[in-house]
């Protein structure tokens, strides 16, 4: 068994470790410790969420710099306000032994000022997000040219959020003499790029398979059609007693919409959303890290950099419009070498989603049943007699009323006393109302869309082109009925197709050497795994026609351009060239 002793940590780490109650460290925690304390390298560290990333790279860290001088000489970014103040709690409770540390966290939502005054008193570690961290350069109030070590904290969720160019610009300004060591939960083509970009020869640690789940997690989804989704939250609620869960919404309005349903019929609930302030937010986790808030009904760029321990459920309201997303989702509950259940709320039109993340995680999904109103009763009465059995015993006030209690029921056998005390529990609780989630004909197939091969094609949005469009061309030029060809997703500047198996050699040829408008088509077979990391340096990326779009929705360059000029219809057509 490794211990924190055998990697070559300091005493002064090793006891503040010992404080905070760590025995052992996590595997990743085994695999990067001496690797970044051994030599001096550029790191792509794949792991999930909750799995003690934070201390990976932050007591090596602690290890190497030099704290005499007050340069700053670490600068960590990471994607939310959130992940930025727990990495600076961290690292101060690792550095608790270590004098003349300091740490600042320049994040948004705060008083820039006082962040300024953490800086200028000599800063040797600034953990960041990348917008504040922009606003501290333009303002020159941060020097990085003494930086030694730059770490990027889920590089995938940054880029997904529309960093890219922020990191750009932030990584300019740091030496080209540096370590760069990169976290993240899993391995698109974006996270390639900026390894490919900013690294040199990287070592690559995985921690359990390439974009996989954490295998604590239980992943269950039930199929309910969008009217009952309520109904089936409400259900797993009244069936889980202690569930302390993240249900997560798409959008704002129905997050609020689901929360104040689930108040207003008495389960403990609350919502975090963009719309609120940032003291309103605070306030909501605060509570929920109490723990006086069972179910926090959250949107995807809310939750981001969420770090509590102990949730039980991850509850996916809908699906994310970005499947890798689920991961991140997931890896909110099952932390630390618990176990946690991620479930899903799927529809018939969720199916193909369904079974797209069991490639990604290489995991399937077991189909739940959702219980019967008899079987919640039935938890919620074993779940009091357990709430009996644990109960700590008010001695002095028994000691004169028991005998009298005893006398009342003296006529009563054990049987007939557990009896009588469960059924009056019984009629306590709340009345559940029967609905359609309780007719077994309203369950739907779900076995659909197992034989496709899904496609990317360098066509999208910014082309005025949506799916009804996008489908009409691709039909056209192949041959391929409409009905053999599914567009599952159009982003920006680019889309993903579903077709079967035995049609994808008609859409491959009859798409080769076509051309939209100006610019030639280009469609790749795209596994449900992001590359092999070893094939980073093999592939090749037209600067001219596959710059990636801004993840945050602003215009990314196409067609050689700083700047894209949207075609007209008139414009818009497709050749043979």
């Amino acid at each position: 068994m490794t211990s924190f002793e055998t990697l070559g940590l300091s005493n002064p780490l090793l006891k503040a470790i010992d404080d905070m109650g760590f025995e052992e460290p996590t595997p990743v925690q085994s695999k990067v410790i001496p690797a970044l304390l051994e030599q001096g390298t550029d790191l792509v560290a794949l792991s999930q969420t909750g799995t003690g990333k934070t201390a990976a790279f932050g007591l090596p860290l602690l290890s190497l710099l030099d704290f005499n001088s007050r340069d700053t000489q670490a600068l960590i970014l990471c994607p939310t306000r959130e992940l930025c103040m727990q990495i600076a709690r961290d690292l101060k409770s690792f550095s608790e032994y270590i004098p003349e540390v300091n740490i600042a966290a320049i994040y948004g939502g705060a008083n820039i000022r006082d962040q300024i005054l953490e800086i200028q008193k000599g800063a040797q570690i600034i953990v960041g997000t990348p917008g504040r961290m922009i606003d501290m350069i333009q303002r020159k109030k941060v020097k990085l040219h003494p930086v030694k070590y730059v770490v990027l904290d889920e590089a995938d969720e940054m880029l997904n959020m529309g960093f890219k160019e922020d990191l750009d610009t932030i990584l300019s300004e740091t030496p080209d003499e540096k370590n760069t060591w990169l976290f993240s939960a899993t391995m698109p083509d974006e996270v390639l790029r900026i390894s490919k970009n900013y690294m040199d020869h990287p070592v690559e640690i995985t921690v359990g398979s390439r974009n996989s789940g954490n295998e604590n997690i239980e992943h269950i989804y039930y199929g309910v059609r969008n009217h009952e989704k309520y109904a089936a939250l409400k259900r797993i609620a009244d069936y889980h007693q202690d569930i302390y869960a993240i249900v997560f919404c798409r959008t704002k309005i129905e997050t609020q919409q689901v929360a104040d349903r689930l108040i207003k019929d008495g389960y403990s609930a609350d919502a975090l959303h963009g719309d609120l302030s940032q003291a309103q937010r605070d306030h909501v986790m605060k509570r929920f890290r109490n723990k006086m808030v069972q179910m926090l009904v959250a949107t995807d760029v809310a939750a981001r950099g969420i770090d509590v321990n102990d949730v039980t459920h991850v509850i996916n309201y809908n699906l994310p419009d970005e499947l890798e997303n689920y991961t991140h989702r997931s890896g909110r509950t099952a932390r630390a070498g618990k176990k946690g259940i991620s479930i899903a709320l799927a529809g018939p039109q969720d199916v193909g989603k369904i079974r797209t993340i069991e490639r990604i995680l290489k995991r399937k999904f077991e189909r739940g049943k959702l219980p019967s109103i008899k079987e919640v009763h039935e938890k919620q009465l074993l779940h009091i007699v357990k709430n009996v059995k644990e109960i700590s015993i008010d001695e002095g006030r028994m000691t004169t009323i028991l005998p009298e209690i005893l006398q009342q029921l003296q006529d009563l056998d054990r049987e007939e006393l557990v009896s009588h005390f469960m059924s009056l529990e019984l009629s306590r609780l709340p009345a559940i109302k029967p609905c359609s989630i309780d007719d077994p004909l309203s369950a739907f197939n779900t076995e659909d869309e197992t034989d496709r091969v899904k496609l990317y094609i360098n066509l999208g949005k910014y082309d005025n082109l949506d799916k009804r469009e996008l489908l009409l061309f691709i039909t056209k030029l192949t041959g391929v009925a409409g009905n053999d060809i599914v567009v599952s997703e159009v982003k920006n500047s680019f889309s993903f197709i579903k077709v079967k198996q035995e049609k994808l050699n008609a859409i491959m040829a009859g798409l080769k050497n076509r051309s939209f408008g100006k610019r030639p088509v280009r469609v790749e077979i795209r596994s449900n795994d992001a590359a092999d990391f070893s094939a980073l340096h093999e592939r090749k990326y037209d600067s001219k026609y596959d710059s990636p779009a801004r993840r945050d929705g602003k215009m990314g360059k196409r067609d050689g351009h700083t700047s894209f000029k949207r075609r007209s219809r008139q414009q818009s057509s497709y050749s043979n060239k």
